[in-house]
């Protein structure tokens, strides 16, 4: 097993820990974020806080350097644009997430740790990946990277 499996292992595992311990695998504490008209718990915007300022400050390290700790190259998005597509999908992402209070990272640790409510968003996630991959293909549109 070379360092970059390694290194993927570690960060896979650094990050789901955190979504652990943060609550955000726990639907309720998420429906509960979400539900600004009730009782709201805003305890997650505190996560989102915090992962929005992390993630800031490694982009502008990233941005100034050619690659990774590793010697990977970066790829970072190259489109700032606001279309149709990324809209729909946002709406689509906010829907599921409010309905159930899983989004994929969440959902992959909560799977992982046996939830039956998570391997069942697992499933319905991947079949919705499947029929996505499915229409671009039959409309004729290039597979991203």
């Amino acid at each position: 097993m070379g360092m970059k499996r390694i290194s993927e292992f570690l960060a896979g595992l650094l990050f789901g820990t955190g979504l652990l311990l943060s609550g955000m695998t726990d639907p309720g504490k998420v429906i509960g974020f979400l539900d600004v008209t009730g009782t709201w718990d805003p305890s997650l915007a505190l996560v989102m806080g915090g992962a929005i300022a992390v993630s800031f400050l490694a982009f502008r390290v990233a941005k100034r350097s050619k690659a990774s700790f590793l010697g990977a190259a970066f790829r970072l998005p190259v489109s700032d644009k606001v279309d149709k597509p990324l809209i729909i999908g946002s709406l689509i992402f906010g829907v599921g997430w409010g309905l159930v209070g899983f989004c994929p990272g969440p959902a992959i640790v909560s799977m992982a740790a046996g939830q039956p409510k998570a391997l069942i968003f697992g499933l319905a996630m991947f079949v919705g990946m499947l029929v996505f991959g499915i229409g671009k293909r039959c409309l004729g549109q290039p597979r991203v990277p």
